[in-house]
């Protein structure tokens, strides 16, 4: 809060500029994080409606804590779902692609969102994906 107050002080009020600079900031330290050790996190299973194809994906972070938060726990479902949609040959194919719910976004931004709200490092670990009659 007090980080929060300052920026917003050096910067005159302005609150888009501040939750800019403090965006920059959050990223900047969630980069540190890289090298820390993934060894807590979910699986995230999703099954289109249709009963053709499903999908799972392994969401790993720091912390049993960070496991258990709403946003993680979203983001291993939306990632899923994903996986089920666009079918991803890999992590780091899946990392690069538009996210489907809003193309302006790519999943590694949405990855790096959860990073930066929680603190922790997050990686995406496997992903498997099934469709009926491939």
């Amino acid at each position: 809060m007090m980080r929060a107050k300052k920026v917003l002080e050096e910067n005159g009020g302005d609150k888009s500029k501040a939750v800019e600079i403090l965006k920059k900031e959050g990223f900047a330290k969630m980069e540190k994080r890289t090298d820390r050790a993934t060894s807590q996190g979910v699986l995230a299973v999703y099954k289109h409606h249709n009963g053709k194809v499903a999908a799972m994906i392994e969401l790993l972070c720091e912390t049993d804590f960070v496991a258990k938060n709403e946003l993680f726990i979203d983001l291993a479902d939306e990632l899923a779902m994903q996986v089920a949609s666009m079918d991803p040959k890999d992590a780091k194919e899946l990392e690069s692609m538009d996210f489907i719910k809003d193309p302006k976004k790519k999943i590694s931004d949405l990855v790096k969102e959860v990073k930066t709200k929680t603190g922790e490092n997050i990686k995406i670990g496997k992903i498997f994906r099934i469709e009926l009659g491939k």
